[in-house]
């Protein structure tokens, strides 16, 4: 307890106690029997698996797509493995041209769209394929500390018709799925109080709020899912996975993500759209309502340590580390509640390390939104091997921070002017969230 309050309660209300395998998918507690059977309805789509018509039920995959469920990119609710082309991957490529369409938005490419299907249907062609190799690279601390680090490389091959030159790619990885219902009832105010026009502080971090185009609702919105924060609601960041990723379509995207594309021609008997709209409002739900696991060892003295360092070198002025949720009638776990998820849900530039070239609304192609921090010292048990940052590239806390650059270099220069001890106190205090 700090002030009275009890530090491991991560998600205020919707903190769950569960430190195993499991701990991203549980139910927030406190759930009415009608909510948490919804929630479990939700829970038992979101791991269907999808099939080619004509079956009667779960149908309408494809004729191209990433994967066959939201689990298999999702494991545990947790976060994808960065390959490509498999049944357990959960990485994916973004793709556009220079410039905007009429929305502000990603500039489609033709036959392709803006993301690659690596996968198809019998019958249809993948888009393309994705081949990923490494190249290492070594930073060396002032006290002689080496760390090797990996450098991703994306070769698009294969593809069913020509890319044009001057084609964008840009990988991204599944991410965890815990607190999005909290993240969704933070206001806007708060976010945008974050913003730092001009750097008025000095300490080189500014941070920009992306507005976007919301295809449901037709109106531009704040982002704040995504990893640029490109999508504005939880029902449309399902919906778009339920469409992209598996070519499935709901009330909310209505066009296969196909659309127009020769590959159409293989799919007989779809009735749309695929998704009922019960189905994907369950899987809205169930996602909306994961809880958040509880911090561990918070009273160990090294994570206190490293606790005050993570200040002092001021990795909170991006990872906000308590934020307060709006008023909510419906369902009082995500209602109010002072919560420590450790974003800004901002985008900033990370430097030209980190860069995927592409911009996405108003996000540069050296822009991206701060990362929660919330259950990551969890994605070793969760996942079995954790990955940091858009696509993966980092195994671990320390990777990721030096990988860090832009708004982020003066605290990556400053933890690496730490010494080892206080390196370590730090790793214990990001395990511990």
């Amino acid at each position: 307890m700090e002030n009275g309050y009890d530090e491991r309660l991560s998600g205020g209300a919707a903190t769950v106690f569960d430190a195993t395998s499991h701990a991203f998918g549980n139910a927030m507690n406190g759930l009415t029997e009608r909510d948490a059977r919804v929630h479990e309805l939700g829970d038992q789509t979101f791991s269907q698996t999808f099939v080619v018509p004509p079956s009667p039920i779960f149908t309408g995959l494809g004729p191209v797509f990433n994967n066959v469920s939201c689990v298999n990119c999702h494991r545990n609710d947790g976060e994808g493995i960065p390959t490509a082309g498999f049944s357990n991957s959960g990485l994916l490529v973004r793709l556009s041209l220079p410039g905007m369409d009429a929305k502000g938005g990603p500039l489609a490419v033709p036959g392709f769209g803006t993301q690659l299907q690596d996968q198809a249907v019998a019958g249809a062609q993948p888009e393309a394929k994705v081949n990923i190799s490494y190249s290492d690279s070594s930073v060396v601390y002032p006290d002689g500390t080496m760390v090797k680090l990996i450098k991703p490389d994306y070769t698009i091959q294969n593809p069913y018709t020509t890319l044009p030159a001057n084609c964008m790619f840009s990988p991204r990885l599944a991410p965890p799925l815990i607190g999005m219902g909290l993240l969704e009832n933070i206001p806007e105010r708060t976010i945008l109080s974050f913003v730092d026009a001009g750097d008025k502080n000095g300490d080189g971090i500014t941070g920009k709020a992306n507005y976007v185009y919301d295809e449901y609702t037709k109106k531009t919105v704040l982002g704040r899912f995504g990893l640029k924060a490109n999508t504005s609601t939880l029902s449309l960041q399902v919906a778009t996975a339920y469409q992209q990723d598996m070519g499935i379509t709901s009330y909310v995207q209505k066009t296969e993500s196909a659309d127009g594309q020769p590959q159409m021609d293989v799919v007989h008997g779809d009735v749309q759209p695929e998704l009922t709209d019960s189905l994907l409002n369950y899987v809205v739900f169930y996602v909306k309502t994961l809880g958040v696991p509880a911090r561990r060892n918070v009273t160990n003295a090294d994570v206190k340590a490293g606790s005050i360092l993570f200040d002092q070198i001021n990795c909170s002025g991006c990872h906000r580390p308590t934020l307060q949720t709006g008023i909510n009638l419906t369902l009082s776990q995500i209602s109010n509640q002072r919560i420590h998820p450790y974003t800004d849900l901002l985008v900033h530039d990370m430097g030209p390390g980190l860069a995927d070239d592409r911009p996405d609304f108003l996000a540069s192609g050296n822009e991206w939104r701060t990362a929660p921090l919330w259950g990551r010292g969890l994605l070793d048990l969760v996942n079995g091997t954790p990955y940091f940052l858009h696509d993966g590239r980092a195994r671990s806390f320390e990777e990721a921070i030096l990988w860090h650059g832009g708004e982020a270099e003066k605290s990556k220069q400053k933890f690496m002017q730490l010494s080892s001890e206080q390196r370590n106190q730090l790793m214990k205090f990001l395990e511990s969230l």
